[in-house]
C-alpha cells in the first residue's frame, strides 16, 4: 500500500508530490496523460522567469523534480475511489460490532481503467476537470456549468478523512502559480496528517542550527559551503541543458477547435 496516491499529473499534483515524497512518504502519481497547461503557448506570469517559459518545458522540469524527490508515476485513468472494507468476521467480533464496518485508516482502493487496482492510505485529487471517480466517497461536489468542484477546508482536506483536493478541482483560481502553491499546501497537509515527523523542508548552511546548539529538525539539512557549491553547479548545468534547445512540441489546441478543423 502506498502512503499517498495523487490523481492527476498537472501542476497541483506535481507540487503536492514533491512535498510528500521529500517527506519520505511513498508517493504515486497517476497521470492521465496531459496537463491542461500543455495548451498554454507561453507561461508568462510565473515568478522566476522574467521573459516567460514554454509551458511544456515547465511541466517536464516539474516532473523531473518530482521523480528526483522520490515520487513514482503511472500512466492511466482512475475510475473510482472507495474505502478499503475492514469488515470484521462474525466469528471473531465482539458484541455490538458491526459486520462490514469500514475504517478509513485502512486506506482506499483506486480502480483504474484497464489496469490493476491501487491501494493508498491517502488520496489527493488533482485531476481537473475529472472528479467522477470521487462519487463513491461523497466528498461533496458542486456543479458549475459542465464542471464539478470539490469542497475543501483551508488545507485542502475534503469531508472524507484521508482524501484531499488540490488546484482547480478545489475551486482555486485558474493560474499556474496558484495551482502550484495550493498543491504544495495540500502536500504539507498530508505530511502533517501522516506519521511523518514535523517536516520543515529547508536546506541551510552548515552551523545554522548546530551552531546554536540545536538539533537539525526533521526534513531540514545543513550543508557545507563545498556541498552548496556542488549543488549549485549541478543545478545550473541541468538548467543550461534544459534550455539549450527549443522544444519541438507545439501547444495542444482546444478539442473544439480541432473538431472544427476536421
Amino acid at each position: 500500500m502506498r502512503d499517498v496516491c495523487i490523481v492527476g499529473g498537472g501542476v497541483a499534483g506535481l507540487a503536492a508530490s514533491i512535498f510528500t515524497a521529500r517527506a519520505g512518504l511513498d508517493t504515486l502519481v497517476v497521470d492521465g496523460g496531459e496537463s491542461i497547461l500543455a495548451r498554454n503557448a507561453s507561461l508568462e506570469n510565473y515568478p522566476g522567469f522574467p521573459n516567460g517559459i514554454d509551458a511544456r518545458r515547465y511541466l517536464q522540469l516539474s516532473r523531473e523534480q518530482a521523480r528526483n524527490a522520490g515520487a513514482t508515476f503511472e500512466l492511466g485513468r482512475v475510475t473510482s475511489v472507495e474505502p478499503i472494507d475492514s469488515a470484521i468476521p462474525s466469528e471473531s467480533r465482539d458484541a455490538g460490532e458491526t459486520v462490514g464496518k469500514t475504517d478509513l485508516e485502512d486506506g482506499f482502493v483506486l480502480e483504474t481503467e484497464g489496469g490493476d487496482p491501487l491501494e493508498a492510505r491517502r488520496v489527493i485529487a488533482a485531476s481537473w476537470s475529472d472528479s467522477e471517480y470521487l462519487v463513491p466517497l461523497d466528498v461533496g461536489r458542486t456543479q458549475r456549468g459542465s464542471k464539478h468542484y470539490v469542497a475543501v477546508d483551508d488545507a485542502g482536506r475534503t469531508a472524507v478523512d484521508g482524501v484531499y483536493a488540490a488546484g482547480r478541482i478545489a475551486n482555486e483560481p485558474h493560474q499556474t502559480i496558484v495551482a502550484a502553491g495550493h498543491g504544495a499546501k495540500v502536500g504539507l497537509a498530508v505530511v502533517h496528517d501522516s506519521d511523518a515527523n514535523f517536516y520543515h523542508d529547508w536546506v541551510v548552511p552548515e552551523g545554522y542550527f548546530t551552531g546554536r546548539g540545536r538539533e537539525v529538525p526533521p526534513g531540514c539539512e545543513e550543508i557545507t559551503e563545498e556541498e552548496r557549491r556542488e549543488r549549485d553547479e549541478r543545478a545550473r548545468k541541468r538548467m543550461l541543458e534544459a534550455f539549450e534547445e527549443p522544444l519541438e512540441e507545439r501547444p495542444t489546441m482546444h478539442p473544439s477547435v480541432e473538431r472544427d478543423e476536421d
